[in-house]
């Protein structure tokens, strides 16, 4: 890619910003391609296609990157720049330009992040700082949708932009994501299709592009990121667009990729995560689903209580800080089992959703071999891999599911496994079957998963650091997956 800038620059004589323009033309595929100059050496020249890039500017210096908290200790103010756009930056200042060379005007963002969301405020770690920050940016986001008017609580999607009537329209609703966004969609699955009249439907980002999907024209496509840069579920926004397709983006980052390109947008209030391993994002995402769920189904016509789910919703951030009170019992349990080379989480509905999560928690940071499972499916197949002491968490929140999972959880305790059981207050005959209890508050079933993430984030949490491991960092990950 260099040795073509530099044949053109020198072979037609032509200056920066043009030779850049004739390779972006030449050039297939994805980048963000930053270029110096020997002979402007006070200068840097950047273009990109699909992939993302941000230029932060301070007074006298310029940032380049290409997600938003990499450069937040020194600058919230970001432009970003556009696909097939170039940019000239000197010390504090920036050109911008398109493939013809023209000069174009580009509006400066200011990110609204407290600077000291970028520190670790006293904590070890980032990871542990976002998992204690998640009460206060939930309740955060709930504040931005969920209005009270004469003492009557409602769903307010004016900002988002999306209206009753479109609302009404659809039929179909694909929730495409990548990791931890598609385990939102996969829990915010179960509570949209009970609360509503339309069929949903979970796809992961990287497979649904690729797929000779037949999607129905009356379809809402919601795609779930949380820096709005992910490569697989930008991909797959684009594709539902060229179909047509009304376009819905859950994101965390103001001006991000995703969120210019959709139709409509639902910003998070989860602030900067420094942490590769998301936690507030994830639980900010799900109470926006959930919102998005309730609204649904009023506006449709098929919920007369949305009173009860909002009040339950906004008792969540404090049901948080309690469940959060848990974590020196939880502390001592990883570190007995941070020797564990297999572990294995199930639940049913809800809870399996969950599970997933807690999983990957576990996989990202700990390095311990992990799996979760619908607590059904146990028996064809995964028993086979239950030995002596082998560790099964088991999520029992769902009332209707309890004796089912638990059932399946014993069929494991035959086998000799050892087992550690997630469920609400007032369920305390779990004791009688699990060798570990952990206890999370009790709020509306459908709305639990963000109460039972909790104790599995801490566990992760604690695993890894008794096995001595860079938490926030963990290896051969990215915070933002900006490639396939």
């Amino acid at each position: 890619l260099i040795k073509l800038v530099d044949y053109y620059y020198k072979k037609y004589k032509v200056g920066p910003i043009d030779a850049l323009a004739k390779t972006i033309v030449r050039v297939r595929g994805s980048y963000a391609l930053v270029v110096m100059f020997a002979d402007h050496p006070d200068k840097i020249f950047v273009a990109r296609k699909d992939s993302p890039m941000i230029i932060g500017t301070n007074k006298n210096e310029s940032f380049i990157a290409s997600d938003v908290p990499a450069i937040l200790s020194h600058t919230r103010n970001v432009y970003y720049i556009g696909n097939l756009e170039m940019a000239e930056i000197t010390a504090g200042e920036v050109k911008f330009y398109n493939l013809d060379g023209d000069v174009i005007e580009k509006e400066l963002t200011t990110i609204e992040w407290d600077a000291e969301a970028a520190e670790k405020g006293g904590f070890e770690h980032f990871m542990m700082k976002e998992i204690h920050e998640q009460p206060q940016v939930v309740l955060d986001t709930l504040h931005k949708y969920i209005r009270e008017d004469k003492d009557k609580l409602s769903v307010d999607l004016s900002e988002v932009g999306l209206t009753d009537e479109e609302i009404k329209s659809f039929s179909n609703v694909y929730l495409v994501a990548c990791g931890s966004a598609w385990h939102v969609g996969m829990e915010a699955q179960y509570v949209m299709e009970e609360f509503g009249d339309y069929q949903v439907r979970v796809e992961l980002a990287s497979e649904f592009r690729y797929r000779k999907n037949r999607l129905p024209a009356d379809s809402l496509v919601v795609i779930i990121s949380q820096s709005g840069e992910t490569a697989d579920s930008l991909a797959a926004l684009r594709m539902a667009k060229e179909k047509g397709l009304t376009t819905l983006a859950i994101v965390n980052v103001v001006g991000s990729s995703i969120a210019r390109e959709a139709d409509h947008c639902m910003y998070t209030l989860g602030g900067p995560e420094i942490s590769v391993a998301t936690t507030k994002a994830y639980s900010c995402q799900l109470v926006c689903m959930f919102m998005l769920a309730v609204k649904f189904a009023v506006v449709r016509g098929l919920m007369d209580d949305q009173e009860h789910y909002l009040k339950e919703l906004l008792t969540i951030p404090d049901k948080m800080k309690k469940a959060l009170e848990d974590k020196e019992r939880i502390q001592w349990f990883a570190a007995k089992y941070s020797n564990a080379k297999d572990i294995f989480f199930i639940g049913r509905g809800i809870d399996y959703a969950v599970c997933l999560e807690g999983s990957l928690k576990m996989k990202e940071i700990s390095y311990i071999h992990s799996e979760a499972y619908a607590a059904g499916e146990m028996k064809h197949g995964t028993i086979s891999l239950i030995e002596d002491g082998t560790l099964v968490i088991g999520a029992l929140t769902q009332t209707d599911l309890y004796e089912k999972t638990l059932s399946n959880m014993m069929e494991c305790k035959s086998r000799g496994a050892y087992l550690m059981g997630i469920t609400s207050y007032g369920k305390y005959d779990v004791e009688d079957s699990v060798n570990f209890a952990v206890y999370v508050p009790t709020v509306d079933e459908h709305f639990i998963g963000c109460l039972t993430i909790i104790p599995l984030q801490l566990l992760a949490y604690y695993l890894s650091v008794s096995k001595g491991l860079d938490v926030d960092k963990p290896r051969n990950l990215a915070k933002s997956v900006t490639v396939e």
